[in-house]
């Protein structure tokens, strides 16, 4: 199901939207936050682009924000399911802020290869 030729597999295996086999950021580990926002310029496998154009990601900025809306949600309804009725205010934004600021290399990573996966097709390692 996840498996090569689906969008799914090049967004959560950090892979070329056109080949699946190349790599779409420098490092593998979205959290080396020397590296974490660091792409290559074209695939090293098919010599596909990275930047399709000027601007190109910065409709990422909307898929990063829907990504952070769905994960502060989660957070809110978990800390309602699970705090008890009396917890401050304070602690429940805590609760909220806090893991969502630690998430932002991975949410970066996830949004630009969700963006760029909307718009290529993957083709195979020969093209």
């Amino acid at each position: 199901m996840i498996g090569k030729g689906s969008k799914l597999y090049s967004i959560l295996n950090n892979k070329c939207p056109h080949c699946h086999e190349g790599h779409f950021f420098n490092s593998s580990n979205p959290f080396n936050l020397r590296q974490f926002d660091k792409m290559e310029n074209n695939c090293s496998v098919c010599k596909g682009s990275f930047m399709p154009e000027t601007g190109f990601y910065f409709g990422a900025m909307f898929v990063s924000y829907a990504l952070n809306v769905a994960l502060m949600v989660t957070l809110w309804i978990a800390i309602e399911v699970l705090a008890p009725d009396n917890l401050p205010l304070m602690y429940f934004l805590l609760g909220i802020i806090v893991p969502s600021v630690l998430l932002v290399p991975l949410t970066f990573r996830l949004a630009r290869l969700i963006w760029i996966n909307i718009f290529v097709k993957y083709k195979g390692k020969n093209t």
